[in-house]
């Protein structure tokens, strides 16, 4: 069993407590107050970042001490809403908000992943009528390793898991997100993931 504390109480960050719990972790969402995230954060073993991904720099640079020597997995996407509230552009082009919270936070092993689909997959990835295909991007390969296993135990297959390499390898999943409007438009909220035909 894992410790894990969850960063963001949305729709995402629920699923993925809610997911890890019935997974057999001990998993809990943290209340959106600086004080509760920070003693959520110091006594998890994984955080998880499901903060929206254009605050999430400034909320997490403000956990550094917390987050020293831990696991922090980034789900989320840092982009610019267009007037319909979807998302439109990237706030760190030629760069990625993973990118930006290791170089924030230098004792924090940082993992991308789960960025490149519609929340239901992250936790259901079998339902999907093809395989899914879920990427890692970070510099630490013992956390790599560790995140990879999570995933497993949300029902993620070992063959549907794709290590990318270094952290600068999320700015091109990250960019990814530029496909979900189109996506939603043309299919609506339908359960999807972006993936790579082998």
């Amino acid at each position: 069993m894992t410790t894990i504390t969850v960063l963001g109480n949305g729709r995402v960050g629920g699923n993925l407590a809610t997911a890890l719990t019935r997974a057999g972790h001990e998993a809990r969402v943290a209340d959106r107050t600086p004080g509760a995230a920070a003693d959520a954060s110091r006594t998890a073993q994984i955080v998880i970042n499901a903060t929206p991904g254009a605050g999430s720099l400034d909320r997490l640079g403000a956990l550094r001490e917390e987050l020293r020597g831990k696991i922090l997995i980034d789900v989320s996407n840092a982009t610019v809403d267009g007037p319909d509230g979807l998302p439109a552009d990237l706030v760190y082009p030629g760069s990625s908000l993973a990118e930006q919270l290791q170089e924030a936070l230098p004792e924090t092993r940082v993992v991308k992943t789960l960025n490149t689909m519609l929340f239901p997959v992250m936790t259901a990835p079998a339902t999907l009528t093809q395989a899914p295909e879920a990427f890692l991007s970070g510099e630490d390969p013992q956390a790599k390793q560790t995140v990879r296993e999570l995933l497993i135990t949300l029902g993620w297959r070992k063959e549907w898991i794709t290590d990318l390499g270094g952290i600068h390898t999320a700015r091109a999943t990250e960019a990814a997100i530029l496909f979900v409007p189109h996506l939603i438009r043309s299919n609506g909220l339908a359960p999807f993931a972006i993936t790579i035909a082998h």
